[in-house]
């Protein structure tokens, strides 16, 4: 592996079958359409990422197929064009150390409201529990360089939350890793559907910001294993 150092071999290996996989999750949970979306892994231990390339179709992802880059986006290993979204991933794995995956999709509710530059307000447990208050808006910038990376940094720093409506673009999700943040892409689309039918009804009720971070600080701490 070129530009790769050998003692990471192993670990690279790994993160593209892993990330691969994680790809497949996407269009099984209709977050995404033909070739759009992507998922990528920090590599621990070097400044690089494992990403999917550019406009392939999903039923064509395999490991082999995964390309890695630099944390300025720039390929390092791989035979194809990195996805259009890797500066933007780049950018959040130089300035948010703790986050170890990323993903973007376009899925259709959260979509709509990055259309509407609308956060979605903290109305269900749930969302509390998973992103610890309102779902945010973060500005309106354009594909290709690291300015949507600046726009969902800038944003969640202010936030508990892991997943950032890119406003007129879609949802960002980060995670711990790359399957961490591939659940906060399905929950945010979850929710985001859920709240647009609540509002079919009528007006969402906030939960008492109190009352969030108790929810939150159970479920982070508390719940599961």
């Amino acid at each position: 592996m070129s530009g790769i150092p050998s003692s990471l071999h192993r670990t690279v290996d790994e993160l593209k079958e892993s990330v691969a996989a994680l790809h497949a999750e996407l269009p099984r949970n209709n977050l995404v359409v033909w070739t759009a979306g992507n998922v990528s892994a920090r590599v621990p231990g070097a400044d690089l990422l494992v990403i999917k390339p550019s406009g392939v179709s999903y039923d064509d992802i395999t490991p082999a197929s995964m390309v890695v880059c630099d944390l300025d986006g720039n390929l390092v290993e791989g035979d194809r064009k990195p996805s259009s979204d890797t500066a933007a991933h780049a950018y959040v794995y130089r300035h948010m150390p703790e986050v170890g995956g990323v993903v973007h999709t376009h899925s259709d509710y959260a979509t709509a409201w990055a259309a509407c530059r609308e956060p979605i307000p903290c109305a269900l447990t749930m969302i509390a529990d998973e992103f610890g208050g309102e779902i945010p808006i973060g500005p309106f910038a354009l594909i290709g360089d690291d300015s949507i990376g600046r726009g969902i940094v800038e944003t969640l720093r202010e936030s508990r939350s892991r997943a950032v409506l890119m406003a007129n673009h879609g949802p960002f999700t980060i995670g711990t890793d790359a399957r961490d943040a591939v659940k906060a892409a399905v929950m945010v689309e979850d929710i985001a559907r859920t709240m647009h039918l609540a509002r079919q009804l009528g007006t969402p009720v906030p939960i008492d910001a109190a009352d969030v971070d108790s929810l939150f600080a159970r479920y982070q701490h508390v719940y599961g294993q």
